[in-house]
């Protein structure tokens, strides 16, 4: 039981999978962290669609998706960088998503927290980009989902400076019916987010950040930090007004940063517990008896992977999460809307595969090794 797979100088090389997965049940949800994992959108294969058509999303397969992280106890992060906003899903797209993710939210009594943005447009005035974030805060809002004000290309391009963020935020923040969560989005993430909160500077940047906060606490449950910079994630954490909630985005130190210190800890926030989800949910629960090396033993092996899915250009660590999704048996195709499958290369896919296998996130290893072989003869790897 043996596959060839191509290094990264395209050598191929045997590698021996391994043959039981480890052992993950579903559970009660976890009680020590808050902890939302942002879920991907599953397309539709046999749509007769382009990259710049609007996606075809497979419904019934993108919502199992969400059942499956909500019966291990997570939370579900709706519509965001994950579920490829602005890369395949347009606006009309994410709606949907988001009033049949809340609808089936409340069927199962999982928590659901839904991106808020202004992908309706691509640019305009600071007035309009403001209404296109209050016709999207109404619609996750009337979908009984908790809002997550997400970053606005749009408005990145738009603002003068720090005061416009201060003012779109403010308003925004005013007339929000429930606390949000605000999401800063760093570069490496979305490239049009650069300079966002008015500087380039981050220091600067997180000084108008904490200002936001700090004139409505009670209108902000917390923010969503995915900065890939452990410490400057502490650093904003310890300056967050009491009752506010720091929920790590940083793909890369979740273990130390959710573990936290003698001053505190972060929730999470994560694309990368959408592949971890049930091995996450596990870890957290041995927190939950105060287990931090219990909850560090099972995490700190998965950062490999998740370095490796989440490498430059990191905004296409979609790519790496949908092909685990498949791999892994939930969904029956390894196809993206927008044709983002392609954005990644044989030898990434090839390393996923056997970093998540290593691991034992395949529920069924033997189906896992037979689809990569699969798309390994896709590309002319023989069996």
């Amino acid at each position: 039981m043996t596959i060839r797979l191509p290094d990264a100088h395209g050598a191929l090389r045997t590698y021996e999978p391994r043959t039981e997965p480890f052992p993950l049940t579903p559970g009660t949800p976890v009680t020590s962290r808050t902890v939302f994992s942002a879920a991907h959108v599953v397309a539709d294969p046999y749509a007769d669609v382009s990259p710049d058509s609007p996606a075809a999303v497979d419904w019934d397969a993108t919502l199992a998706f969400r059942r499956h992280l909500w019966s291990h106890g997570l939370g579900v992060a709706e519509a965001m960088d994950t579920a490829q906003r602005g890369m395949g899903l347009d606006w009309a797209g994410a709606a949907e998503l988001i009033r049949r993710s809340a609808a089936e939210a409340r069927a199962v009594g999982g928590r659901i927290a839904c991106g808020v943005g202004t992908d309706q447009i691509t640019g305009g005035s600071l007035a309009e980009i403001r209404a296109a974030y209050e016709e999207q805060l109404a619609v996750v809002e009337e979908s009984g989902a908790q809002a997550i004000l997400m970053a606005s290309r749009a408005l990145a391009r738009a603002a003068a400076g720090p005061e416009d963020y201060l003012d779109v935020y403010g308003r925004l923040l005013r007339q929000a019916a429930e606390p949000v969560i605000l999401h800063w989005l760093g570069p490496m993430f979305d490239p049009a987010l650069e300079g966002y909160w008015g500087s380039a500077e981050l220091d600067a940047a997180t000084d108008t950040f904490l200002e936001i906060i700090a004139a409505h606490p009670d209108k902000v449950d917390g923010v969503k930090v995915s900065l890939l910079d452990a410490r400057r994630e502490v650093a904003l954490r310890r300056r967050l007004p009491q009752g506010v909630r720091c929920y790590t985005g940083d793909d890369f130190n979740y273990p130390e940063l959710i573990a936290g210190d003698e001053r505190g800890f972060s929730h999470a926030l994560l694309g990368i517990f959408d592949p971890l989800g049930p091995l996450a949910a596990q870890a957290v629960r041995a927190l939950d008896t105060g287990d931090t090396a219990g909850f560090r033993a099972l995490l700190d092996p998965t950062v490999e992977l998740s370095r490796h899915l989440f490498q430059a250009p990191t905004r296409f660590y979609k790519t790496g999460v949908v092909l685990l999704a498949w791999l892994a048996g939930h969904q029956s195709h390894f196809t993206m809307v927008g044709g983002l499958q392609s954005a990644r290369s044989l030898p990434h896919l090839a390393r996923a595969y056997e970093l998540a296998d290593g691991l034992g996130l395949f529920p069924d290893p033997k189906l896992a090794e037979e689809r990569m072989k699969d798309l390994l003869a896709l590309y002319g790897v023989h069996r």
